[in-house]
């Protein structure tokens, strides 16, 4: 039995009034066909709670399993180090706490056009950080992709909350999509009769690694701007050049714009530190402008007020530029900042994590636990 709490309509303020009903959810056993090995040459068909031969020599016993059952049993079969404690999707118009009921219509053209967009905010000590700049560009996002909204910005917000505070989770992240919703098989989203907001709280065990890494340059074509500065769930250039750089050694693989200038990574910003000490990260104009390194940009001004920075600078830098840096670094949400060791061939600085990386992967860690209302946002459990 999987925990459903439905939303009797979307919360538009908090803390929460009252609406949410506590229910229990059992996924029907109706009309699901049961394949009995993988050729497909037996199967049974399900229907009401009895069991009934579909093919000749065929025994189908009322203990055939549940469909339900067979969903766990499917989780369990996932591998990583992920937990997802908490869904909610505006198509059940609630949030389950039971990973085998996490599921979207294969209908949704998000699914099968792409015709999606998401974000992601982080989870920490049971607040949320930087939620309402994810939000911003969430909506941005939807407007690129001329998908319109099922609620308004302030109902989306408290769903996402609300979508935590049931996941009961502390450590962790939010992540959140938008699609032109479920309707049919064709290319145009004109049938479908709704967007679909769905939202899930990820549990990730891995530790924070704070160990340097190596990079290579993606053969990977780069996406134009049009799709780049677009938080899109097109993502399968990210993913080629991603396991582009893992079969060559690497952590991430390093876009270069039409230009030649150095662009981002796969899920992450690139910055640099010169030998004059200043800091740069590429300009935000075709690519996708990262809120945690805008925000890293104004944690920097201290190293710069205590002398460890010279300035700070959004520019272009050049290939071979980026490689002589006494600093290379990786910016994002999922690693927060990690120094950059080496990029293809060439070592960067002394081959050691930066101390500027470091300093910053602190501030960053700091402003999450103690940072300002505007960028920690308290979860009601």
């Amino acid at each position: 039995m999987a925990t459903l709490m439905f939303l009797q309509k979307p919360m538009l303020e908090n803390p929460f009034p009252p609406g949410i009903i506590s229910s229990s959810f059992s996924t029907p056993t109706q009309k699901i066909i049961f394949f009995s090995d993988p050729s497909f040459r037996d199967f049974g068909l399900r229907t009401d709670g009895k069991s009934f031969s579909k093919r000749r020599a065929v025994s189908i016993s009322d203990e055939t399993e549940d469909f339900s059952e067979r969903l766990k049993v499917s989780q369990e079969k996932r591998k990583g180090k992920q937990n997802f404690l908490a869904m909610y999707s505006s198509i059940l118009g609630g949030i389950t706490t039971d990973p085998a009921t996490m599921v979207i219509p294969l209908d949704d053209h998000m699914v099968h056009r792409g015709h999606g967009v998401f974000d992601t905010a982080a989870i920490m000590d049971g607040y949320l950080y930087e939620l309402d700049q994810h939000i911003d560009r969430f909506l941005r996002s939807a407007s690129m992709a001329k998908i319109s909204l099922p609620f308004d910005r302030s109902s989306i917000r408290s769903i996402l909350i609300q979508t935590v505070s049931a996941s009961k989770c502390a450590q962790g992240s939010l992540r959140y999509w938008l699609s032109a919703g479920p309707g049919d098989f064709l290319l145009s989203p004109s049938g479908c009769y709704n967007p679909a907001l769905y939202a899930v709280v990820i549990q990730d065990q891995s530790p924070l690694d704070r160990k340097g890494v190596k990079v290579v340059t993606s053969t990977i074509l780069i996406k134009t701007p049009q799709f780049s500065i677009m938080k899109s769930v097109n993502y399968l250039p990210n993913v080629l050049s991603k396991m582009e750089a893992e079969e060559k050694g690497g952590y991430a693989a390093i876009w270069l714009d039409d230009e030649g200038y150095v662009a981002e990574g796969p899920n992450m910003n690139v910055a640099f530190v010169t030998k004059e000490k200043e800091f740069v990260t590429p300009y935000f104009d075709k690519i996708l402008s990262g809120c945690t390194v805008k925000r890293v940009l104004g944690l920097a001004e201290r190293l710069v007020k205590e002398g460890i920075l010279s300035g700070i600078r959004v520019g272009n830098v050049g290939l071979e530029e980026g490689k002589m840096a006494d600093e290379m670094m990786l910016i994002g949400s999922g690693i927060l900042v990690r120094s950059v060791l080496q990029w293809d061939e060439q070592i960067i600085g002394n081959g050691r994590e930066g101390p500027v990386a470091q300093a910053l992967l602190d501030l960053i860690l700091e402003d999450m636990k103690s940072g300002p209302a505007k960028v920690r946002v308290p979860v009601p459990y």
